[in-house]
Formats: C-alpha cells, structure tokens, sequence
C-alpha cells in the first residue's frame, strides 16, 4: 500500500529495524534520568541542531504533540494575548485553542491565494505572541521565510511562533526568523505519531523566566531547567526519542532534503496541471506548499478518485476541514520514494486524462 496521506504519513522503512534495535540495546526500559538516557539525548539534541541547521543558542524541548505546544505557547508566554494569522483549519483551530485559555487571543483570516499583507496587519499594543501556521495542511498553503523576515521586522515585541508540523525536517527553515517552532514528528521526520518538538529562542526563554509560571505539568520554565540537563519534564516517549536519532544519523543535511522536496512539488505540480481533469485548489504558485498538494474537484468526483486509487492499492489523503469532501490531498514527504510517485504519475495518467 503507496501511503500519501499528509500525516500520520508514512514512516522510513529503516524505522522497522531500528525498532528491534531499541529492544535488543534495551532502550526500552532504560530510567530517563538515567546516564544512558541522558546520553542519548546530548546526541539527538546535537543531530538536530546539525542535520536541521538549528542555532546553537536556540533551545530544544520534546513534547507529545504539536498542539501540546499550543497549550505552552498559551500559558507559559502570553500573560494577555495572541494575534493568530491563518487561511485553514489548523491555523484557526490554533486561534480557538489559545482562546479557550486566554480569552482575549484575537485573530485575523486571510484567503488561500493571498500572500499575507504584513504591513497593514491589526497588531494591537498589548499583544504578546504572534501566531502563524507555516505550511497549512489543510489546504496545501504556505508562509515563505521573507514573509516570515517582514513579520519580524515590522512587530519588533511580541515573540513570533510558527507552526511547521508539516515541514519542520522537510524543509530548510531559517529558524532566526522566528522565536518559536514546533512540529510532530508523523510528517517530514517520516516516525511514528505521538511526539512534538518545540525550537525556542533565548526571547522565548527570558520571556517565560520573567512570566514564571509554574502552574502546569509542561510549564516551559519546568521544561527549560530538566533540559539543560538533557532531561523531559516527565517520563518521554523514549522510543520515539531514539528513533528519532537513529534516523536523523544516516539522513542527508536539511539543505538538500530541501532541494530534493521543492523540486519534487514542483514536478507535481506541473504534472498536475498539465491533466485536464486536474484542478489545483491553490491557483498563486506564491503561496503552494511544497510539502502538500491539494486537488480540488467535485465532491462525486473526488470520491471517485481516493476509490480508485485505493483499489490500486494508493491511499490518497482526505481533504479537511472545509475542503474535506472538495479536495484530496497528496504529501511530498522525505520517506516517500520518488519511485513510489512515479506510480501515482502512472495512475493518474491511466485514468484520469
């Protein structure tokens, strides 16, 4: 079975026996204050920061999920307000999310074919955070890195924290572009789901000192003194954590998974277009992710497709949210092999012309 759905997406098939490698080394059961532990994350700590070009002075934090980070985010750096920019489901789940917890979170939407118009962004003086989801998986758009330079040019203040779930280890981020970052691990680091990683700034860390709120279980100042001694706040995913730095040791550095993924989407794309059958829900080239494609069609029709391609033994990823039954959406992810896109290629070119 050909796994195309954006996430849980398909994990490397190295991860088969590192599994059994973690068993037999006894990674399994080893104490997480433990040397051996310790260890092992001085060593994923170090491969992150080489392989996905992370500044030394940003800090490293493992979470169960990227919407655990929307909780820290929330309760550890805004004392009274975020400002959340999106154009998808995931991007104003955030906004409710944070709303939920501080009720002044206020947010401002955007179309899919806009790039985001940072000048004139209602930024209001007593905001602490701005939000902006990078890629939008659910509906294939993305944030680049100038958009990214302007925000932080213009709103010096507030801390500026980005959502790269669906590109973080896929994608070359220029992660001083921003004072927070945070994925999950079921999408471009190609791993089992069930663990988050949050890259803050020294801002971030001065922030979440001077607020010092210890209130809750993953409170970031709780988070930040285990981990200067490479250590979770509590018991970790450790399987996760070691799978995680078997992988990262034997995969290329981020720059040319990058190069490799943006030509990838491009080819897609062009592809894609090409079909006359084929309409791509994102029309500006601008602001396509390059790690999700989204198609759009009628809703018979694309039914009709994630159908067929399953009988073909091709799992195409729903749409979602208010896309769910107009799209179908296709991941470009590293631990997806390009031969297994030339059998999609072959399968859309057989039936749909």
């Amino acid at each position: 079975m050909l796994n195309f759905y954006p996430g849980p997406s398909k994990v490397y098939p190295e991860v088969r026996e590192y599994l059994t490698m973690a068993y037999d080394e006894g990674m399994l059961s080893i104490p997480h204050r433990g040397e051996r532990f310790v260890q092992m994350m001085r060593d994923l700590v170090g491969l992150l920061r080489t392989k996905l070009n992370i500044p030394q002075d940003y800090f490293i934090f493992f979470t169960s999920s990227a919407t655990e980070c929307w909780e820290i985010i929330a309760q550890s750096l805004t004392p009274t307000k975020s400002l959340h920019l999106y154009n998808g489901a995931f991007g104003e789940k955030w906004y409710q999310y944070a709303k939920r917890l501080r009720p002044d979170a206020y947010g401002q939407s955007f179309e899919v074919d806009d790039v985001l118009d940072v000048p004139n962004l209602p930024v209001e003086d007593d905001t602490d955070v701005i939000c902006v989801t990078q890629t939008e998986t659910s509906n294939g758009t993305q944030v680049n890195m100038n958009t990214l330079l302007k925000l932080q040019n213009q709103f010096k203040d507030p801390l500026l924290a980005v959502d790269a779930t669906s590109s973080m280890a896929g994608l070359n981020l220029k992660f001083i572009r921003a004072d927070i970052w945070f994925a999950s691990v079921q999408k471009c680091f190609g791993l089992p789901a069930g663990m988050g990683v949050l890259v803050c700034s020294p801002r971030t860390i001065h922030r979440a000192k001077a607020l010092n709120d210890r209130r809750h279980y993953n409170s970031l100042v709780f988070l930040h003194e285990k981990m200067l001694n490479y250590q979770t706040g509590h018991t970790p995913n450790v399987l996760n954590l070691y799978l995680m730095r078997r992988t990262l040791e034997h995969k290329p550095f981020i720059k040319n998974v990058d190069q490799s993924l943006v030509q990838r989407a491009q080819e897609l794309y062009a592809f894609l277009e090409e079909n006359p059958e084929m309409q791509l829900l994102v029309e500006n080239p601008e602001v396509r992710a390059h790690t999700v494609i989204a198609v759009k069609g009628a809703d018979r029709w694309v039914q009709e497709i994630k159908r067929n391609a399953a009988a073909q033994g091709i799992t195409l990823g729903n749409g979602y949210g208010p896309w769910a039954k107009s799209t179908f959406r296709i991941a470009n992810f590293p631990a997806i092999a390009d031969a297994e896109y030339d059998v999609l290629r072959n399968f859309i070119s057989a039936h749909y012309h």
